[in-house]
């Protein structure tokens, strides 16, 4: 399941709905990613843009990546857009298998393409201007070990 969404929701409400949907699983692992900080601490907010139909489309197909590798009882991403605050809920991912193993790095790869590959653009604000937060190299990197050859 996929969700982009402006609202915030509540992690632990998700992940029990989530298992609960899932009850041949015997395991269910999430993420949640944060908006942190920055360094010198002079975030003011966030601001997530995206191109609805696009990101959807996107999403689906690496939710759909994933059910091809693993053997998933389910999947749930959650992503939110719009301006969000140090300390809020960025987005989410949930994977139910009947083994932890297919959990794990079914969550690891959806993780990994969401933070290279999915059209969102992010960008931080702060009192002495704003700038886009550009992608990482071990972002980059982490993909290099799910080769889709």
């Amino acid at each position: 399941m996929i969700r982009v969404q402006a609202e915030s929701f509540d992690v632990g409400a998700e992940v029990n709905a989530f298992a609960a949907a899932c009850g041949n699983a015997g395991a269910v692992v999430s993420f949640t990613g944060v908006v942190r900080n920055t360094a010198d601490k002079t975030l003011d907010r966030m601001v997530i843009e995206h191109y609805p139909g696009m990101t959807e489309r996107a999403l689906t197909q690496i939710e759909t990546d994933a059910k091809a590798r693993w053997a998933l009882e389910g999947s749930l991403i959650i992503h939110r857009f719009g301006e969000l605050q140090s300390g809020e809920v960025i987005m989410m991912v949930a994977t139910a298998s009947a083994h932890r193993k297919d959990a794990f790095e079914a969550a690891e790869f959806l993780m990994d393409f969401l933070k290279s590959r999915a059209p969102f653009w992010k960008k931080e604000l702060r009192a002495d201007g704003s700038t886009w937060v550009e992608s990482k190299h071990a972002d980059e990197t982490a993909l290099d070990r799910w080769s889709l050859d």
